[in-house]
């Protein structure tokens, strides 16, 4: 991990954190989120864990079906859970670039190819929440800021397809020879083999399914919401609950800390707020709603990761033994 992307990453989102942090605050009585979270149903907490785990799971599919490499589902999804808590501690999600090494390791393909499937991937999930938010718009009472949200949506799709469009046409009129050389030879190698991956048509049927496990996945995560809602007192229909997985998803591209922590939580008060659920019950949906995804994948990738770590390092002794021997 470059240490100098890494200060400059927390340079920038710790301040924006912080500032959206303040904002979900500074009206809430804190006495009365404590009082709403200690009285939380802690069983509908746990079906909303469950929940969140399906959301992974479909994710992981849908990697698998973009990738198409001999890889089993429960390494996606392994990958998917510890790109998800490497993300939850680093800043820049480093976590997805880590998932892009993983399944070139594992899967003995160029990492600029497995780079771009994970960026297919990302962009899966954004086709997917723009289609939640535009479905579900005309439900909601009209707010300044969601016109931003929908505004910056439609450039990143503007700019995902002419990403893939530009990888297209470049793929099919340079010359393909490989650079070969020293370190700008391999960085022009991995960007390449990422044109190239981005250049390899999904064909309508698998563009299908992605299309149709990304709504899934999105839906799986509105039925967590509306479980976290109830849990505190906040009955979310489905409509609703998948306008606050929108808002929420797409607002979280907001530069902030590790773990989005404080835009989080103005973003699910402010997406709330259009459906008049008190501040101090959005917030407590925030933090909880939060939790449940934040703190399973944390503790998830920190065992996925160290039995890996453990498992390379009974390999290399073995073979350091072999060779004595």
């Amino acid at each position: 991990m470059n240490r100098r992307a890494t200060i400059i990453g927390l340079a920038v989102g710790l301040p924006v954190s912080a500032f959206f942090l303040w904002l979900a605050i500074r009206r809430a009585d804190l006495g009365l989120v404590w009082e709403t979270l200690r009285s939380a149903s802690i069983g509908e907490i746990l079906l909303a864990v469950v929940a969140m785990g399906g959301v992974y799971l479909i994710q992981a599919e849908r990697w698998r079906r973009i990738a198409q490499v001999p890889l089993r589902l429960r390494r996606f999804f392994e990958f998917v859970l510890c790109g998800i808590g490497c993300n939850n501690v680093l800043p820049g999600r480093l976590g997805d670039l880590l998932r892009a090494r993983w399944l070139g390791l594992d899967a003995h393909i160029p990492g600029g190819r497995a780079l771009a499937t994970v960026v297919l991937d990302r962009g899966s999930d954004l086709v997917g929440l723009v289609i939640v938010l535009l479905v579900t718009l005309p439900f909601v009472t009209p707010a300044a800021w969601l016109g931003w949200i929908v505004v910056g949506s439609v450039l990143a799709i503007g700019f995902l397809f002419v990403l893939l469009a530009g990888a297209r046409r470049y793929s099919r009129t340079r010359d393909r020879d490989r650079a070969t050389g020293e370190v700008r030879g391999v960085l022009r190698r991995v960007a390449r083999d990422v044109v190239d991956g981005l250049a390899e048509p999904l064909g309508r049927r698998r563009l299908a399914k992605v299309l149709a496990l990304s709504l899934a996945a999105w839906a799986m995560w509105a039925v967590g919401a509306m479980l976290v809602g109830r849990s505190v007192g906040v009955e979310l229909s489905l409509v609703e609950a998948l306008f606050v997985a929108a808002v929420i998803n797409l607002g979280v591209a907001i530069p902030s800390s590790p773990g989005f922590v404080g835009t989080y939580q103005w973003l699910a008060i402010a997406a709330l707020g259009l459906f008049d659920v008190p501040r101090e019950d959005a917030l407590a949906f925030a933090i909880l709603m939060q939790a449940v995804w934040y703190v399973p994948t944390t503790i998830s990738a920190a065992v996925l990761l160290g039995g890996r770590a453990i498992q390379r390092a009974a390999q290399a002794r073995r073979q350091e033994t072999v060779s004595i021997s």
